[in-house]
């Protein structure tokens, strides 16, 4: 692999209770933590309603424009986990009970002495032609089919089948990155920071305010593929810092004659 590979993802986050407000979602920062870490482009986040349709043609638009489509929840024992049938249908392939996960999960429900009954058992269903996803923690598997990764919702399950995804993939090369604290706000080093950052287009320059007492402050991080382009954007963006601040030296000299 070059180290000049980009690789892109998606996430699909999928259910009625994260919309309403109902559930707060941990899955998105840990996946961005994760991706980031690997060398992998999280490009773009959705989350649709528990909605075949809408599940279907958010994955179909997502699996063509990026190389991972990682998706969570909907893979449940309820009427409304509807996830395993709309990735079936985006593939246009059946949805089946998949015969290892039965022999997992009916083996895992028989040593804690449980029924396996039918709800339980449509965590078993799944695309066919899907591969599992491993879940050390509750055994009822994620699977995957194409370039997207269907896993559960429940953040402990989501974070340990992702565990056991992230080795499997291609990734790409690093993003690198500085943070410089500048003590002006954004309305002051907005259209000069904007300069530098269109004259750097291989970078991303992000700003974040801070506010504490009566004065504003930002803290600014460039991000890049290579050491040298970002200490080089970071010293720019350190000079535009010393500009303004010999700028303001002058106004209150000025200000004092």
């Amino acid at each position: 692999m070059s180290n000049e590979t980009i690789v892109t993802a998606a996430m699909l986050a999928i259910g009625d209770e994260l919309l309403s407000g109902r559930t707060k979602d941990k899955n998105i920062g840990h996946l961005a933590d994760v991706l980031l870490l690997a060398g992998i482009d999280l490009k773009e986040v959705r989350i649709v309603a528990d909605d075949e349709d809408a599940i279907v043609t958010a994955l179909n638009a997502l699996r063509g424009q990026y190389d991972y489509v990682f998706t969570s929840g909907g893979i449940g024992p309820t009427h409304d986990d509807i996830t395993a049938d709309a990735i079936a249908k985006a593939f246009g392939v059946p949805c089946e009970h998949d015969a290892e996960a039965m022999r997992l999960m009916g083996e895992m429900y028989a040593w804690r002495e449980m029924e396996f009954t039918e709800a339980r058992q449509r965590m078993a269903r799944m695309p066919v032609g899907s591969k599992h996803i491993a879940n050390p923690v509750s055994t009822a598997p994620g699977f995957n089919i194409g370039n997207v990764y269907v896993m559960a919702g429940v953040p402990q399950v989501f974070q340990a089948m992702l565990d056991n995804v992230i080795p499997t993939l291609r990734t790409g090369a690093h993003i690198l990155s500085t943070a410089i604290s500048c003590p002006y706000g954004e309305g002051e080093i907005g259209t000069p920071l904007g300069l530098i950052q269109k004259a750097h287009p291989d970078t991303s320059i992000g700003s974040y305010p801070r506010y504490v007492g009566q004065f504003f402050s930002t803290e600014i991080v460039v991000r890049g593929r290579s050491a040298e382009l970002v200490e080089n954007v970071a010293a720019e963006v350190r000079a535009m810092i010393e500009t303004i601040r010999q700028s303001k030296a002058k106004e209150n000299q000025s200000a004092e004659a």
